[in-house]
């Protein structure tokens, strides 16, 4: 395994290996704890990042391994001009890895054919996202208990949402799969993975309001309307309310329903949902850290 730009880099049976690893590290962290030793993890992140930038460096950190790099283009030499190319040619020479973070799609692309060391995309623009499918696909398989026969619901910004297109994609693979699409029409899953659904003969149904099809859903995966997408202020406030997930549409679901969100919300998910035992975006965020850890085992080629 060279680099991770989309999940489909991934075999099938690759992600099962990670996710396999992201388990034993779960159920025994300290036997994890300095298999990374003298390793670096570059975090090259262009724009801003929460939860996917501190969880690479989190993994990393309890691994045994250590941390460089630059939280902002701002604080790097992006602001001189200097290309990506240039960027991972300088970093190589003092990392192990490289996880990159970019807002214009196929910038880790660019990067991963000037490096000599392993890149990981932490998502480019609305393109891709496989590190949180990754997250998706661990938080999904360890809270019911499979990876397929069953119905998804996604719902909200699917024309830019790349952690939506990143979970699509790797789902594709999987059997039994029926997929809800749910989301304004300014705001549709893209036509290319309209397409691709279409000509791999996969269950979908696209729906504007998310009262209709919630109960039929086993998993409800939520997205917020991204304001850095939209090139005008007016569009962005016109749709940034579509959904708003609150106790009232929770009755609608069925009791073992789950509710994932990338995160960060806005105002879609209602707090007082934070209670419903069904909203596991938190154990989500868990689970990232963990994953992470496992794919850079895996990237490195360390034994575990």
């Amino acid at each position: 395994m060279k680099h991770l730009i989309e999940p489909v880099d991934l075999t099938p049976q690759e992600v099962d290996e990670i996710l396999d690893l992201a388990e034993k590290i779960i159920a025994d962290p300290p036997a994890y704890s300095q298999k990374c030793r003298g390793k670096k993890l570059a975090t090259l992140f262009y724009e801003p990042s929460t939860r996917t930038r501190l969880s690479f460096e989190a993994a990393m950190l309890e691994l045994g391994g250590s941390v460089l790099g630059f939280s902002s283009a701002d604080s790097s030499s992006a602001m001189k001009g200097e290309s990506v190319a240039d960027t991972i040619r300088t970093v190589q020479c003092y990392a192990d890895i490289v996880a990159m973070r970019h807002p214009k799609e196929g910038s880790a692309k660019v990067a991963s054919l000037h490096a000599s060391i392993p890149v990981i995309n932490a998502g480019d623009g609305g393109h891709q996202h496989p590190t949180q499918t990754l997250t998706d696909l661990l938080t999904i398989r360890s809270l019911k208990g499979r990876l397929g026969q069953f119905t998804i619901g996604l719902c909200g910004d699917l024309t830019f949402g790349r952690t939506v297109h990143s979970l699509i994609r790797a789902l594709m693979r999987y059997e039994g799969i029926t997929f809800l699409l749910i989301s304004p029409k300014e705001l549709k899953i893209p036509d290319y993975i309209r397409a691709d659904m279409q000509r791999k003969g996969l269950a979908f149904r696209e729906a504007e309001r998310l009262e209709e099809v919630i109960g039929e859903m086993d998993v409800l995966y939520m997205t917020r309307v991204q304001r850095e997408r939209f090139f005008n202020e007016e569009d962005y406030v016109r749709l940034r309310d579509s959904y708003i997930l609150d106790g009232e549409k929770m009755e609608l679901a069925r009791q073992d329903m789950i509710v994932l969100h990338p995160l960060p919300r806005v105002n879609e998910i209602a707090t007082e949902v934070d209670s419903d035992p069904r909203a596991c975006y938190f154990k989500q965020v868990l689970y990232g850290k963990y994953v992470r850890m496992a794919l850079i085992l895996k990237m490195l080629g360390v034994e575990a």
